[in-house]
């Protein structure tokens, strides 16, 4: 424990606090941007110390690159938009995105920061967990009174977004989690996550869990007959679990009832049990077929959806997406929403940044893969492509990819960047290094 509060002093103490900053304060809508500002700040005072910084570190050339593609499929998706002030507004709003990750690849120069960082990101995750826990039994958290359906935690009953960003950022809990008390860790981690993931509510988030599962399972398996025990002991686990919610929660109980319904094999089954998804993914692809370009524009998908939906849509003729006769918000799925807002150029454009994203890994060599494990991990279940997803180009879930994004480059090449003159361009080491 000694080991784990001296590392999270460190991250608190060091450079790595703005950028950690952003993944403490996402519950907090808008205040997770004083991270960015602070990043923004770090990474000006960088190159006016250091203007030539970029030359020496491929993790943020790889950035820049990734980032080009992101921000290059909005780009060319805004000259004809639909709403041309929205999706330039969101344009400019994505370049904050580059200094977040300049300066994660910049304050983050070594392994021991980069494992300080993923353990202070654990006691986040942990705070969550305690407090979704509270909830759970009591009603009450930090976020207020539970919502009628979900755990929502400390993000409140008004944001029901606990359980994709548990989902999500979990592998540096269960990373620490092991590192710290190896095997009986990880497990016990897995489970006390797990119950917060499962009354949350979000299915999308169900499913993102169960991937970083096997994927924390290949890790210790390392071979395909213990793999396969391994995912064999997942199963009963989050059988056994699922059981228990069942029995024991209305929540999940409820939310359980209501994808079943998807075994009836109906159309109309199946939209129920994926709430309204079905009906949102047929008029995005009309809508993709209308604009097949470049698409309706980046963030333009509510604005465009009247248009191509049926006469009698359920997300236009009720309040319950984004306002009467507006539709649903977003398109729930990442490669739809790809195709819708920004067309078959920002798909070519996504698509050339994964497979940049997947040449870098390879290149890297094995220890550089282990180190950034859980970075990788994180990114990998969020672009998960076979899975329900929150709006990529949203102001929320945008920025919390945008700092995946900046931590996983950091986190390919922290061993390899000497500090240099760089080691007092953005603020002072402490004395033990940290």
């Amino acid at each position: 424990m000694h080991s784990f509060t001296a590392s999270l002093k460190a991250a608190l103490r060091s450079p790595l606090l703005p950028f950690w900053l952003v993944v403490a304060l996402l519950p907090f809508g808008r205040s997770s941007e004083l991270g960015t500002v602070l990043c923004l700040l770090g990474v000006i005072l960088l190159f006016m110390r250091e203007p030539q910084a970029l030359r020496g570190h491929p993790g943020a050339q790889l950035l820049l690159w990734l980032l080009a593609a992101y921000v290059g499929a909005a780009l060319l998706s805004a000259p004809d938009a639909i709403r041309p002030g929205k999706s330039w507004g969101t344009v400019l709003a994505l370049l904050r995105y580059v200094p977040l990750g300049l300066y994660a690849c910049f304050a983050i120069r070594r392994a021991d920061k980069l494992h300080a960082l993923y353990v202070a990101v654990a006691w986040v995750l942990a705070l969550w967990c305690a407090d979704a826990w509270v909830q759970a039994l009591t009603g009450w958290s930090l976020g207020g009174r539970a919502e009628a359906e979900r755990v929502s935690g400390i993000f409140g009953a008004d944001n029901l977004k606990l359980g994709p960003t548990l989902a999500v950022l979990s592998p540096f809990a269960l990373w620490a989690a092991r590192r710290r008390w190896g095997l009986p860790g990880l497990l016990l981690a897995f489970l006390l996550m797990l119950g917060p993931v499962l009354l949350a509510g979000s299915r999308a988030a169900w499913l993102c869990y169960a991937l970083v599962a096997l994927g924390f399972a290949w890790r210790e398996a390392r071979a395909p007959l213990r793999f396969a025990g391994f995912c064999t002991a997942a199963a009963v686990l989050l059988a056994l679990a699922g059981g228990i919610a069942w029995k024991t929660s209305p929540r999940f109980h409820d939310r359980m009832e209501r994808t079943l319904f998807a075994l009836q094999g109906t159309d109309q089954s199946i939209d129920t049990a994926l709430s309204g998804r079905l009906e949102i993914w047929h008029t995005g692809v009309a809508m993709f077929m209308a604009h097949p370009i470049n698409g309706v524009g980046v963030r333009g998908f509510r604005y465009a959806y009247p248009q191509y939906a049926a006469a009698n849509d359920h997300f236009v003729v009720t309040t319950e997406a984004c306002g009467v006769g507006e539709g649903a918000c977003h398109a729930h799925q990442l490669v739809l929403e790809v195709l819708d807002e920004t067309g078959t150029l920002g798909l070519a454009l996504w698509l050339a940044g994964v497979a940049l994203a997947w040449r870098a890994w390879r290149r890297v060599g094995a220890a550089a893969r282990e180190q950034a494990f859980p970075a990788t991990l994180a990114l990998g279940v969020m672009l998960f492509p076979l899975n329900t997803h929150l709006a990529f180009y949203s102001a929320w879930w945008g920025l919390l990819f945008g700092w995946l994004l900046g931590l996983w480059c950091a986190g390919l090449f922290a061993a390899g960047i000497p500090a240099g003159p760089l080691k007092e361009a953005l603020a002072p080491e402490t004395r033990d290094g940290a």
